[in-house]
């Protein structure tokens, strides 16, 4: 995405990036105009068109690839490492934490509903997203089966699309009305494969 930039260019294209990301999470995409980010930012508009050629299309981009970051980098450490039973149960908790914060709000979705779900860039940033967490997830889960800990016949990919499914409706369900537990319920229960036999303890 930075291709061709100088550092202090990548480093001016982040701020802004970031600036947005910020003003979005307050106010939501269609409240924040491209005079905001560059107050925001205390960038010239010439400067956010260098960068940003196509104004707030390409702004927005960006901003929903920086929030599909996000989504994955407040997952960690655990994410990257969930090689014992423990270290399930705190990703787990982390997640729930994340999504009682958030609450209502969800940067990424008000995002590609701004963009249009059917936009190739914002389906591009998504479908990324949903494969580098499974990725993840699937490691996780081979991981266990390597310790033995899980049943030695368990399919770690349709596991970990049983996860996110879990919990991307339970954030849906989260946002409509306002209660939580359905993402908790859902996710023990996608879980559950997990802990079907007693897991190693590291």
């Amino acid at each position: 995405m930075n291709k061709g930039l100088t550092a202090k260019g990548a480093a001016t294209r982040q701020r802004i990036i970031v600036g947005a990301a910020a003003l979005i999470r307050q106010r939501g995409p269609a409240a924040t105009s491209l005079d905001d980010v560059l107050t925001a930012t205390a960038t010239s508009k010439s400067q956010l068109f260098h960068y940003f050629p196509n104004g707030r299309d390409d702004l927005l981009l960006a901003v929903a690839r920086h929030e599909a970051d996000q989504v994955l980098a407040v997952q960690e450490p655990y994410l990257s490492d969930l090689t014992s039973a423990r270290k399930w149960q705190a990703w787990r908790q982390t997640v729930i934490a994340h999504y009682r914060e958030l609450g209502d709000r969800c940067p990424l979705g008000a995002l590609t509903a701004q963009l249009g779900k059917t936009s190739p860039g914002a389906r591009a940033i998504v479908t990324e997203l949903y494969d580098r967490w499974e990725g993840c997830l699937v490691a996780g889960v081979e991981a266990m089966a390597r310790q033995g800990a899980v049943p030695p016949d368990i399919s770690a990919s349709q596991t970990a699309q049983g996860i996110l499914a879990a919990i991307q409706g339970g954030v849906v369900m989260l946002q409509a009305t306002g209660r939580i537990a359905y993402l908790e319920s859902g996710l023990d229960l996608a879980l559950a494969p997990l802990h079907a036999t007693r897991p190693v303890s590291v």
